[in-house]
């Protein structure tokens, strides 16, 4: 396999250029929408932190995660392949095996092949072990450790999924073998009361879904019991991932590391820990941002105690756009105030729109890129090759597939960026999207509006062509119109998806 090939031609010796190599940190968000920052226009609440990061680096004003959902755009960051590419990279169960294999060449294999030490800590979300053969009491197996992390402390799925616990280096952390647990997606375990039959002892209720397990007082999706020791409590998720994060920073300080930080918020169940809770007047949405803020904040204070500051790139960006009820009542609708999540755009998490996907992205390598706004069009696909441009590094053979590099348009060197960037939603309907059009492929799928989320989908039976120079929120739809355009985007798309990698057919 690829993995165990490259141990064969790698070798690690300290190189003489090793103090002067950059470390890389991505800053990996959840469910922030392009409106919810204040370097981004939010005016209801102050992100002081990620607002300095922007000061000091490049803010990016038309960047995309490749989807609007978290597993599939956390598969196409770490791999460099489209998610639709791939069955099976749907949002993930919390029992769901790894979505990435370990053949599969990552982020972290770069790193580390190149002498790198390498750490993700905070939301995970993309499965762990093997089909049928999870061992959640014991080492969970494949793991971060056979795609290239030397060290992970993740949350075993995401914040309302079963089980809660954190994972470390592969095993449930603070787990009592006299007490192991038990999951299932499928059987309610006897005698143990759910969200659904037992609402009083809740203390965050559900909207919709989010009705089985309660863990802390707040109900789940999916069913479990036992490791008591080992559940989180979720006011402390945000301390106990930084924690983490802070605790490998200083203690790989004098030789290069990667670190992927990814927090929790702002995903629900939103349940910020009590000093953050009254921060804002939106509620624990509100309040979920800030602490997340303050988590930024650890990270950059790190930084510069141990005088890190200008030898460390961070990239911060967020996993798909905003949604405001997501499954719980937590007041996130009705105190939302004159805050606009989206920034004015059409749609949100799990919409085609282009809130779905547009998401906040800012660079910070001191001294190194340029400071300022770019309008580059840019997407987190490019993660991989990107960096390795930077970082002189020659990727694998057929590595990487989708993933371009980009570093001169990241570095605001370039002011153009990606010739389009792919949006998805699911492998049955893709959009493409030039520095001026839009286009969303039409599906069997009418189903236009969710009322749970109160997002507009964007899914259509017809061909949906918008002229995002003069129409930012997607209001007309020029298909019609422009049967030019409308023919010049049907074929890029066509070209893209029939493809089986866009890197190497475009080289």
């Amino acid at each position: 396999m690829i993995r165990y090939i490259l141990c064969l031609f790698y070798i690690f010796p300290l190189k003489a250029s090793d103090q002067n190599r950059p470390n890389v940190i991505i800053i990996y968000t959840d469910d922030i929408g392009y409106g919810d920052l204040s370097c981004y226009g939010a005016t209801n609440l102050q992100t002081k932190n990620i607002d300095k990061l922007a000061a000091e680096g490049l803010r990016f004003t038309q960047a995309h995660c490749p989807a609007a959902t978290c597993t599939p755009s956390r598969y196409a960051l770490l791999t460099g392949e489209y998610s639709w590419r791939k069955p099976g990279t749907g949002v993930a169960r919390g029992d769901a095996p790894m979505i990435i294999t370990p053949e599969r060449y990552t982020l972290a294999d770069m790193f580390k092949t190149d002498g790198y030490t390498t750490a993700v800590t905070g939301k995970w979300h993309l499965g762990l072990g093997a089909k049928d053969q999870q061992d959640w009491n014991g080492l969970m197996t494949p793991g971060q450790r056979d795609i290239g992390f030397d060290y992970s402390y993740i949350m075993a799925a995401t914040g309302d999924r079963v089980p809660c616990v954190f994972m470390e280096n592969d095993r449930i952390s603070n787990l009592v073998p006299s007490d192991p647990i038990e999951v299932s997606y499928t059987t309610p375990f006897e005698g143990l009361p759910t969200g659904k039959n037992n609402p009083e002892l809740l203390k965050v209720h559900p909207s919709h879904g989010h009705d089985q397990a309660i863990i802390n007082g707040i109900s789940r999706i999916g069913y479990m019991r036992g490791g008591n020791k080992a559940l989180w409590v979720d006011e402390n998720i945000a301390d106990s991932i930084t924690v983490k994060a802070v605790k490998f920073i200083e203690k790989n300080h004098t030789k290069p590391f990667f670190l992927l930080f990814a927090t929790n918020d702002i995903h629900v169940p939103r349940a910020p820990h009590p000093r953050f809770v009254g921060t804002t007047d939106m509620g624990p949405r509100g309040d979920a941002i800030v602490q997340m803020d303050w988590c930024v904040g650890q990270i950059l204070t790190t930084l510069d105690k141990l005088h890190l500051r200008d030898n460390t790139i961070i990239i911060f960006t967020s996993d798909n756009g905003p949604v405001v009820d997501d499954g719980y009542k937590d007041d996130a609708v009705e105190k939302l105030g004159g805050h606009t999540p989206s920034g004015g755009l059409r749609g949100g998490k799990y919409s085609k729109f282009e809130a779905g996907t547009k998401v906040p992205f800012i660079i910070r390598y001191p001294g190194k890129i340029k400071k300022g706004v770019s309008h580059a069009l840019v997407s987190q696909i490019d993660m991989i090759s990107s960096l390795a441009s930077l970082l002189k590094i020659s990727l694998p053979e057929r590595s990487a597939p989708d993933s371009f590099d980009e570093w001169k348009s990241w570095s605001g060197k370039n002011t153009k960026g990606r010739k389009y960037v792919i949006e998805a939603t699911n492998s049955a309907s893709l959009s493409v999207r030039t520095a001026q059009w839009k286009y969303i492929e039409p599906g069997s799928n009418a189903y236009k509006y969710d009322k749970y989320t109160n997002i507009e989908l964007g899914n259509d039976t017809i061909d949906q062509l918008y002229d995002l120079k003069s129409d930012p929120g997607e209001t007309k739809n020029l298909s019609i119109e422009r049967p030019d355009i409308l023919k010049e985007m049907t074929t890029l798309l066509k070209t893209i998806k029939e493809s089986e990698a866009t890197r190497f057919k475009e080289k």
